[in-house]
C-alpha cells in the first residue's frame, strides 16, 4: 500500500493559480473603494466631535487604514476556508501596545473594524445605513452637548479665612454657577479648587481675584469632567 504525500510546493501548484484566478477583482475594487469612503466618513466624525486637548490627524488616518484591512482582510477569509482557519491563527498573535487616551476612541477604533468586516462580507448596504446612523447619532450628541455651558476649574490661594470670604463672594457674582471641590487648609493658607460655569467665557474676574490682597494666585482651567487640560 503506497501512502499519498503532499507538501506545501504541490498545495501550492495545484491551488494557488485556481484560487488567484476566481477572485472577483471588479469586486475587489469597489469593496476597497467603499471601505475609502466609509473610512474617511469615520475619520471626519472623530475630527468632529473630538473635544480633547489636541487632535491627532495620525489616529484619524488609523481609522481609515483600519476599514481597509479589515475589508481585504475578510475578502481574503470569505474566499478560502484554509486561509481563514490560517489567518484567525495569525491575528491572534497580534498584540497592541499604543495608549487610549479616552473611551470613545475605543468606539471608533470597533467602528471602523466592523465596518471592514461588513463591507468585506459583502453587506453593503448594511456597511452605508450602519455607518450613517452611527455618524448622524454621535454628531448629535456632541451639538447637544456643545451647547451647554462648558466647565472650568478655578483654582485660588486665600492668605486667610477674611481673603477666602471675599473671594467667595466675588466668584458668586461673576460665574453662572459654583460648585466647591476641595478646600486645603495649611499654615501656608488656604487653597480652594472649584468647579465654575462662565457667564458668555468672561473671565476678568480672575484677574479681580488675583489682584485682591491676601490672594497669592489664582488659576483658570478648561475642564471636561475626566482631566484637566
Amino acid at each position: 500500500m503506497i501512502l499519498a504525500t503532499t507538501n506545501f510546493t504541490d498545495i501550492f501548484k495545484s491551488n494557488f493559480l485556481e484560487q488567484s484566478s476566481s477572485v472577483a477583482y471588479g469586486d475587489l475594487i469597489i469593496a476597497m473603494a467603499l471601505a475609502i469612503v466609509i473610512g474617511l466618513l469615520i475619520r471626519y466624525v472623530y475630527k468632529f466631535t473630538y473635544a480633547g486637548v489636541m487632535y491627532s490627524s495620525s489616529f484619524g488616518l488609523s481609522l481609515v487604514a483600519l476599514t481597509m484591512i479589515a475589508t481585504f482582510v475578510i475578502l481574503a477569509v470569505t474566499s478560502n476556508i484554509v486561509l481563514s482557519l490560517g489567518m484567525v491563527g495569525a491575528l491572534s498573535i497580534v498584540r497592541f501596545r499604543s495608549a487610549i487616551k479616552e473611551p470613545i476612541e475605543i468606539a471608533y477604533l470597533f467602528w471602523a473594524i466592523a465596518s471592514g468586516i461588513v463591507i468585506g462580507a459583502g453587506l453593503i448596504f448594511l456597511a452605508v445605513l450602519g455607518c450613517i446612523f452611527i455618524a448622524v447619532v454621535l454628531i448629535i450628541f456632541s451639538c447637544l452637548k456643545g451647547k451647554g455651558q462648558v466647565p472650568y476649574i478655578f483654582v485660588v490661594h486665600c492668605a486667610n479665612a477674611a481673603a477666602e470670604e471675599k473671594v467667595m463672594k466675588a466668584i458668586g457674582e461673576s460665574v453662572a454657577k459654583k460648585v466647591v471641590k476641595s478646600k486645603s487648609v495649611s499654615k501656608m493658607g488656604i487653597e480652594l479648587t472649584l468647579e465654575v460655569r462662565l457667564k458668555a467665557d468672561a473671565t476678568e474676574f480672575v484677574n479681580k481675584i488675583a489682584d485682591m490682597d491676601d490672594v497669592a494666585n489664582a488659576v483658570l482651567v478648561s475642564y471636561n469632567g475626566e482631566y484637566m487640560s
